[in-house]
């Protein structure tokens, strides 16, 4: 997972164009939750996850399969940061008929990192 892209406006908009794999969210999303994967053991550790996801996913879930983990991961967004896609990048949504649940988990990930980004950083862009 060291290869990871790094968290900046340029990968949001992959994630959203689906030029990212659904693997890469997942790990993107797991990073920034706080898991790591140890190699040596060839299991994770979860210490630097915040008990919230912790106690519900002591291994990290599958955002795009996994309904249950992204409506969490919806409801971990702050209010004021639940249209940030919207606001920041000016993301418009898909059109009705062109997406399904994965794009909708994966669109949610993607303002989960935005997000992330923006309380992190304190800016964007």
């Amino acid at each position: 997972m060291s290869n990871l892209p790094p968290l900046n406006t340029e990968t949001i908009w992959a994630i959203i164009n689906e030029q990212i794999d659904d693997s890469t969210v997942n790990q993107l999303v797991w990073h920034y939750l706080g898991y790591r994967y140890n190699a040596t053991t060839e299991k994770w550790d979860n210490n630097d996850v915040a008990p919230e996801w912790r106690d519900e996913y002591p291994q990290p879930p599958d955002f795009i399969d996994s309904r249950p983990a992204t409506v969490k991961l919806t409801r971990s967004i702050p209010q004021e940061n639940k249209q940030i896609l919207k606001e920041k990048l000016g993301f418009k949504g898909y059109k009705i008929g062109e997406f399904g649940p994965r794009q909708t988990r994966r669109a949610t990930a993607a303002n989960w990192l935005l997000s992330h980004l923006q309380q992190t950083t304190g800016k964007i862009g």
